[in-house]
């Protein structure tokens, strides 16, 4: 019987049998692995001109078969592609219509995500494209450098981004969808340094107002004190020490919307989603109107007022929640009639 045993062993092993309860460690297959949302970006050295792939500091001068206009994608099912002139990266810009849209130039709005987010912020439910544009506009949404499906790398709002941006709203301001003399900004929290940026460095482009979510003023605020241990954007993992006058050279709303020459309007609430008080509303208000914007305002008080820092001002109550969508609308409508009629 000993002699028996390791027999049928080595017979089972070969026949392939197998015994009940009891999983092979050799033939289970692992689980599958948790993916990224999205690769990591390619360092410099992984670019190289011929691979199919428009990255900087690669631009159509110096790598027409990437980066020439045969290379560049082409216009699809709402994705427009436009080419960052100072990086040669392609970003991808989406351009939304009303349900009942009849062909008609339309006012529009080009919306700018907060954080590090990209065009999915607004496709999701409570803060939709879509349902802003059935209040009779042109939405504009995009992914900024180095997210979603643009090229590049992650720039954090810096000068790059912003210049990005300023060659979206020319190419956008040329679309039949879109009314180039009713073209409005609007950013959402971190957002508003890349369009805060974009507007003060490029002056001439074709928008009649700005209107700011909540955006930080500065580094103060965008870093949460400069703790290194603060949560989301805030955190420097994504940010350079508040030490680090050049990098925030390129990155403090508080500065840029000193310069800007648009109206500007700051929706604020009482529960800021992101700072502990909505002091940072002040601060961008109060900024503006010791700056050049013509006309500033907070949430819907008299335009043009300064105010104390101690005591704050009244605000909306509450948070933004599933109102945002409704008020930025709303002060859209508005301004487009005061400054666009």
């Amino acid at each position: 019987m000993k002699r028996v045993l390791p027999l049928l062993i080595v017979l089972c092993i070969l026949s392939g049998c197998s015994f009940p309860g009891v999983e092979s460690a050799l033939t289970a297959e692992p689980p599958a692995p948790d993916l990224p949302e999205r690769p990591a970006p390619q360092s410099a050295a992984d670019k190289r001109c011929g691979d199919g792939a428009c990255d900087g500091p690669e631009t159509a001068a110096n790598c027409p078969q990437d980066c020439g206009d045969e290379a560049r994608p082409p216009v699809q099912e709402g994705l427009l592609w436009v080419e960052n002139p100072s990086s040669g990266s392609q970003l991808a810009v989406y351009i939304l219509t009303p349900a009942d849209y009849d062909g008609a130039a339309l006012p529009t709005l080009i919306l700018v995500p907060g954080g590090i987010g990209d065009s999915s912020d607004f496709t999701g439910a409570g803060r939709s494209a879509q349902d802003m544009a059935e209040r009779g506009f042109t939405v504009v949404i995009f992914d900024p450098e180095g997210r979603g499906a643009s090229g590049g790398e992650e720039d954090l709002n810096g000068f790059v981004g912003q210049d990005g941006l300023a060659e979206i709203v020319r190419t956008v301001a040329a679309r039949p969808e879109v009314d180039p003399d009713r073209i409005g900004l609007v950013s959402y929290s971190f957002g508003v340094t890349l369009a805060s940026g974009t507007l003060a460095r490029y002056p001439d482009l074709p928008i009649v107002f700005f209107i700011d979510w909540e955006g930080p003023a500065n580094r103060v605020y965008t870093t949460h004190d400069c703790s290194p241990d603060a949560p989301g954007i805030g955190s420097t993992t994504y940010m350079a020490s508040c030490e680090d006058d050049d990098f925030w050279r390129e990155r403090e709303a508080e500065t840029f919307i000193a310069s800007v020459q648009v109206p500007y309007q700051r929706i604020q609430f009482e529960d800021d989603h992101s700072q502990d008080t909505p002091e940072h509303g002040v601060v961008m208000v109060n900024a503006a109107l010791n700056g050049d914007p013509p006309w500033v305002r907070l949430n819907d008080d008299p335009p043009n007022t300064i105010y104390a820092l101690s005591p704050l001002p009244p605000v909306f109550p509450g948070s933004a929640g599933s109102r945002l969508n409704g008020l930025v609308a709303d002060f859209a409508e508005e301004l487009f009639a005061l400054f666009a009629p």
